[in-house]
Formats: C-alpha cells, structure tokens, sequence
C-alpha cells in the first residue's frame, strides 16, 4: 500500500493556558488547511492536537505539489496596431504559445501558458509565518525585542513534510525564542528554529530528539512522558481517578469542566489522593468543593450516601521515587492553609446575623447614577411584594424579607473569599439566624437562572425576589441609557432579560410586563428622580401599598425595554425550534406583554400554519394584502369600510362575506378566552369561501362600484387574519 504525503506542525512553546487550548487547536487546523486549499492542495484529513506545551497538526493525503494548470489568454485582433501586438506578446513568458484563432468577431491572437505547480513543501514553509500570525487569542503577550505577539514564547517549530524534515528559521522579528533546540551558536538572536527536533517532558524528559513522521513524532513523545491526544489524557484521568476513590472506598464526584481544565494542565497526568482534616468537614460542601476546585484543581468524593467524603483527587504532571507522597502532603498543606481561612470566615460570619449586615450595603454602589445596594434592596422588597400574588407567593412578607436580606452576605468575609458562593452562603447565614426555610432557599436562589442552561428557580418566593431583583436591574439601566449596543453587554442585561423569560416561561407566571416594568420605573422615580407625585409621596410614607399606586407613563427609554423583551424572547425560542417570523407575527401586534399568553398564541399559530387550510389560508392572506396594496396605492385611499351586501353580484362574494360575518365574533371571543385553537378553527373556516373568491371572482371590475366593494371583502379578509396575528410577518409559504 502507498503511504499517502503527510504534514506534520508542531509549536513548542511555553504553556498555553488550559482555556485557550482547544480554540488555538482549532484555528491552527482551520488556518493550515484553508491556506492548502487556497493553494490547491486537496488532502484526505487532518487532526489538531494540544498539550499546554505544544500544538500539534497533521494533514494526511497532501499533494507533493499544486496541479499544473494551462491557462489560455485572448490578445488583440491579429490586424491591430503594432504597439498593441507587441504589447501583448510582451507581456508572455517565454514558453507561452501563440497562435491565430478565427472567431465571430473576428481574428484575435491566443496565447495558451502552461503553469507548473509549486512543490508543496515550498508553500507549506512560505506560509508558516502568516498560519502563527493570524491565529487569534483571548490574551497574547510580547517577549524579547518582539513588536509581535503570541500567547507565550515559541521555542521551536517542526515541519516534516512527506517524511522529510524542512529545516530553517523564522526570523520574523517578534517571533524570537526564549531558547532554542540545537545549539544556539548555530542560530541568530530572535530567531525561532524550524526541523524536525523536540522535546518531551520538561522534567521527565528534557532533552532534545528528532522525530520523521507523526507516528514516530507520536511514541516518541509517549516515551518522553508526553500523552499528545487531550482524550487521551482525559480518559487516563478520569479512569484513574474513579479507580482510586473505588479502592479508598468512596466515589469520584463528576465534573466535566474541571475533568477538561485538567487535562490541560498536565502532559503525563499522575492521580493522587489527599486527605481532608476532620475539623474542616463542618464546613458547608460548597465551601469545601469551591476551596478544592476553584482554586487548587482537586477533585471531590462523595460517600456511598452521597456526602461529601474527606478525600480528594489531585493529578500531578509528573512521576516521582516516592509515588507522589511528597506531592499529596504538599497539597494537603495548602488545601489546610485555604480551609484554615474559610473556617474562620465560617465561624466569624455567623456571628452577625444577616439582617444586622444590611444596613451595610449603604456603603456599597450599585451604580454611581442608581445610588447603593441598600437602595436597591429596598426596592427589590418592594417590588417582589407587587409580584407576590401573581406569583403564587402566599406570604407577600416573606417575599419582601428574602429580597431585603438577599445581599446582606456580600458584606461576609465568605463572600469575600470566595465571590462564587454569594447567594449560597447567604442561606446559610439565613438558616442559622432561623430566617423562614422559603426564604433561606430565595436567597440562595435570587440570582439565578444565570445563563441558558442554568436550573430556573420553582419555589414562588425564590421567583418573586429572582424576578424582581433582575426587573431592577433592567429598568434602572435603561432609565439611564445604559442599554446593550452590538457585542457590548457590560452590565449582563441580555443575560437578565433572558432570566425574566425563563422565570415567567418555565413557572407559567401570568403577568403583564409592561406593569410589572411600569412599577419598577415606579420606584425609581420615588427614590432618586421624582417625588411630585403625591401618590409617590403617600408610598414613601406608608400610607398606600402598591395595590394602590397610581403609575405614569412609561419613559422613552424605559418604554424599549419592551422591543428588548420581545429580541430576547425570539433568540430564546429560536435556539428551541421555534420560527422566529412567528414570534413576530404575534408580538409586533404590540398588545401583547404577558409573555405565557403570548406563547399560547405562537404555539396555536405555529400548528396552524402546518396545516394544509393554515398553508392556503396564508396564500389567500398574501394575495388578498398584495392587491389591496397595489389597489390603494394606486388610488390613493384605504378600502377599510364595510362591503356593500347590495352590490354583490356573485354567490362567492355572498358566501365570503357570511363567512367572515359568522366567524369574527367567534375569533373575538375565541381570543378573550386564550382559546386560541378554536380562533385558528374559526379562520380555518375562510379557506373555502377565500379560494373560492378568487377562483371566480375578478377583482379589478370594469364597474368602479363593483371594484371597490370587492376591495372591501379583500381588506375583509386581511382584517379577519389580522386579528389573530399579523400574517405580513410571516415567511415563506
């Protein structure tokens, strides 16, 4: 069997942060296959790989060279001046061949040149600077005297292609190495050594070899201690890992993202297993696991009942005589030193109760334009009381002191140490100040959903505050014009917007938005811009609650959240299979803000429109608006009155019109009720009577009376339509 040509990459640098590994794996593979393609060398398949040392690529079935290529160019007539002839026959290589073709326009010159193809590896080596140039990182950094940047030092590049080594340097000025493979004498300062020489292991294995082809550059890399396939390395952790809790009798917790950060961390994973001291395990589980994972890459056990065991796994990036005992009482020293801290934060902590500590929120900016956190403290109480009902919160109070206390536990040196537990350690607190369970559990909840994936609250305390806290944060931004512009989300408000859908959605919360929104402003206005109102002024006193409120009008830029709601919304439900020209063919109604109602409609639309009466129905829609659109432009006036009964001339206006007469209270009513199956049943009942119309009936009459009253039926139709969603809206079909 032949051996098909190979390309082999390798950038041995310094380490590559395990985030940005498997995305500099990627573009390296897009950047080297797309510049073969471009130069016409089609190949079988490539594979990227990574380790925090290296980056790795190998093309197999690459071309030893580009095709040949004949090109054939037309000149001037053969009678055309000379300076133009020459002109053209100058601008030839050498070998191109010339000659006299007759065609319909006449005799033209020809000239047919033969292109030979590039040896691949010319290419492949002209090219490597711009593949290192163009890959993109979320950081870089300069070393040396370089002006350009790279995510770490470049010590060597391999480049083999068809099993023979392509030696040189880049000296491309920025892309000097730290140190070189081979002797340095032998290379100019800056400049990065290209052949077919690596390295293994930094400690294992630190001496230079050289490599022929990827399977040699493959097992000789395992020999040198370094697993080249992140899956690899992954399986080997993972196995080995549960092996060693099984056998210590305990069970590896599973964490997929830790098992991937890992994983790029080490290039021959070594499991160990660590103790945790006994005076910490009284600590909460969070506490333990954020101490292990966030901060020192250990993994978790868990007992056979499912708590937290006091074991932990650490994989080690190197082998050594004791079997990695040194290793494990290291780590467990610094695993003390961290536990240390957070069991005198715990014990500290819970000597204040969380509602003493809210007063200290006076202290902390939410916002320099939306005043502090116990500002906004207040009134997400507020607002979670105004939510309560809808909610199904039977106990608006509770809901009221979960929102006051929700921030309190920022001010806990906890929080302090360990940001990612906000919220969690706050129910903590919370139960062990004996707050109510419900409210324990809303304030561990009140920030979520955080993203897309993230579990939305159920418990209707927990969705009163998490509503409420993210309503704020939405309309206080907008008030102050601090709106998302483009890729630039700096404050996380489509991230919040998003939260509001999936709490209302995912908990069949019946409310109204732009109320909810208009209380919210409410609030804002009492506190920090306007307290003219004496409805505002008899809130702030205590004398009315919120049932009583009377609230303004919305403000300009408060009045987009809306549109922004409606955006959210439609990239929501897209993301689920759901068309997005539906979503606006209900919202752009405009009536519509109570977002569950709303997915009734889209839904009942959506089932509709899969119908063979929905499909014709639709074409009948369309070509009833495009020739009352033409019409009315035309003539300069609308045709919205009702038809005239008396100049109907054909049984097929008659019975249109008896039909949208019988079903518009039907769809009306239909509508009122959210019995949106029935309102599409109804407008089902047109498709006969529509086709009908059309079949026979001609609309531009010669009788200008006849022709109008026809228009008429049409806007009929577009009107009956219209009032179940806005057709116009809809694509396809």
């Amino acid at each position: 069997m032949v051996k098909m040509p190979e390309l082999l990459i390798e950038i041995l640098s310094e380490e590559i942060p395990a985030r940005m590994q498997a995305r500099a794996a990627a573009d390296l593979k897009r950047l080297v296959t797309a510049g073969l393609k471009d130069a016409g060398l089609e190949f079988t398949s490539a594979d990227a790989f990574v380790t925090p040392r290296r980056l790795a690529l190998v093309v197999e079935g690459v071309p030893e060279k580009q095709p040949d290529v004949s090109e054939e160019k037309r000149g001037p007539k053969v009678d055309a001046p000379e300076q133009a002839v020459n002109g053209f026959k100058g601008s030839l290589p050498d070998d191109a061949v010339i000659e006299e073709r007759e065609t319909p326009k006449g005799t033209f010159f020809f000239a047919t040149i033969d292109k030979k193809g590039i040896p691949a590896r010319d290419i492949i080596f002209s090219r490597l600077k711009p593949f290192l140039d163009e890959m993109t990182w979320p950081k870089s950094m300069r070393w040396g005297q370089s002006h350009r940047r790279w995510v770490r030092p470049i010590h060597s590049i391999v480049l083999i292609f068809n099993d023979e080594i392509i030696e040189g340097g880049l000296a491309e000025h920025g892309f000097g190495a730290t140190s070189l493979i081979g002797p340095k004498e032998d290379r100019p300062e800056g400049v990065i050594s290209v052949g077919g020489l690596t390295l293994g292991h930094r400690f294992l294995a630190p001496e230079p070899f050289s490599v022929s082809n990827f399977a040699d550059y493959k097992q000789k890399l395992f020999d040198a201690k370094v697993m080249l396939d992140p899956a690899d390395r992954s399986a080997k952790i993972e196995t080995d890992a549960k092996a060693l809790a099984e056998e210590a009798g305990v069970k590896l917790k599973d964490d997929p993202g830790l098992l991937a950060e890992v994983t790029g961390l080490v290039e021959w994973p070594i499991v160990l297993m660590g103790i945790i001291e006994d005076q910490f395990m009284g600590l909460p589980d969070e506490v333990l696991i954020t101490s292990m994972r966030s901060h020192q890459k250990y993994f978790a056990c868990l007992n056979a009942d499912g708590a937290l065991a006091n074991k932990f796994i650490v994989v080690a990036n190197t082998e050594t005589a004791d079997g990695g005992a040194q290793i494990v009482a290291g780590n467990e020293r610094v695993l003390r030193a961290r536990l240390s801290d957070a069991k005198f934060f715990w014990d500290q902590d819970r000597a204040k109760t969380l509602e003493s500590r809210v007063d200290v929120l006076k202290d902390r900016v939410f916002h320099a334009q939306l005043l502090t956190l116990l500002e906004k403290v207040d009134r997400v109480a507020s607002l979670a009381g105004y939510l309560a009902e809808d909610v199904g919160a039977s106990d608006a109070k509770l809901a009221q002191r979960a929102a006051l206390l929700a921030k309190a536990d920022l001010s806990t040196g906890m929080v302090a140490e360990f940001p990612d537990l906000q919220g969690l350690m706050g129910q903590y607190y919370a139960l062990n100040d004996g707050e109510d369970v419900t409210v324990a559990r809303a304030i561990a909840e009140h920030y979520s959903p955080v993203g897309p994936n993230d579990a939305c609250p159920t418990a209707p305390i927990s969705v009163c505050v998490a509503l409420a806290d993210k309503i704020d944060t939405l309309v206080g931004f907008f008030g102050i014009k601090e709106k998302p512009t483009g890729s630039k989300d700096p404050y996380a408000l489509r991230r919040s917007a998003l939260g509001v859908i999936r709490l209302i959605l995912e908990n069949d919360i019946r409310i109204k938005l732009r109320d909810v929104i208009g209380f919210s402003q409410f609030l804002y206005d009492l506190n920090h811009f306007d307290e003219s109102n004496d409805s505002r002024r008899k809130f702030n006193a205590g004398e009315i609650g919120w049932q009583d409120v009377e609230r303004t009008k919305l403000s300009e830029d408060v009045e987009s959240l809306l549109p922004f709601f409606a955006d959210r919304l439609k990239v929501h439900l897209k993301e689920r299979g759901t068309s997005h020209d539906l979503i606006d063919a209900v919202i752009s109604q405009g009536t519509e803000d109570d977002l569950v109602r709303l997915m009734k409609r889209v839904h009942a639309l959506q089932e509709f429109l899969s119908t063979e009466d929905g499909k014709n129905l639709l074409a009948g829609w369309r070509r009833a608006a495009n020739i009352l659109k033409i019409e009315e432009k035309k003539d300069g006036m609308s045709y919205t009155d009702a038809a005239d009964a008396a100049l109907f001339d054909r049984d097929e206006e008659r019975a249109l019109a008896d039909q949208l007469a019988a079903i518009g209270p039907d769809v009306s009513s239909a509508v009122a009720d959210e019995r949106f199956q029935d309102a599409m049943q109804a407008i089902a009942g047109l498709r006969a009577p529509v086709d009908a119309f059309f079949d026979k009936v001609t609309v531009n009459a010669d009788d200008p009376a006849l022709r109008a009253n026809r228009l008429k039926l049409l806007n009929g139709i577009r009107s009956a339509l219209d009032g179940v969603a806005d057709f116009s809206k809809i694509e396809g079909g």
